[in-house]
């Protein structure tokens, strides 16, 4: 049974990611609610390029609670995993006659919550 009103939260965030956030949630929408060893091993597997990220990430916010709150990572589960939409990188193309096109290049903001499970 996990009981998420007592476990502290240990967050970490990720802002100006260089990927649609559509990529991004397919790939979070698979961890969120999973043990962070079953999460790793979904990510290490999973052929998707939004995945290197993530994975830095949680192992990011899994070194954030052993080292801030002695925490031990085998204890801890994905509580929370949202992905934002960032701002847009503008880029310009060249076109025909002189003209510019605009190109969006789209970002990313990905938040991260793990909780310890409680027994």
């Amino acid at each position: 049974m996990i009981n998420k009103s007592e476990s502290p939260k240990i967050r970490a965030m990720a802002k100006q990611i260089r990927m649609s956030a559509h990529k991004a949630r397919r790939v979070i929408n698979q961890i969120r609610g999973r043990s962070y060893g079953q999460a790793l091993m979904i990510l290490e597997l999973m052929p998707y390029g939004a995945c290197y990220p993530i994975l830095r990430l949680i192992s990011s916010a899994a070194a954030n609670a052993n080292h801030n709150m002695s925490l031990n990572k085998a204890n801890l589960f994905v509580s929370r995993a949202e992905v934002n939409e960032g701002s847009f990188f503008k880029r310009f193309q060249p076109r025909a006659r002189g003209r510019a096109y605009q190109i969006h290049k789209p970002t990313c903001n990905i938040t991260i919550v793990l909780e310890e499970i409680s027994r």
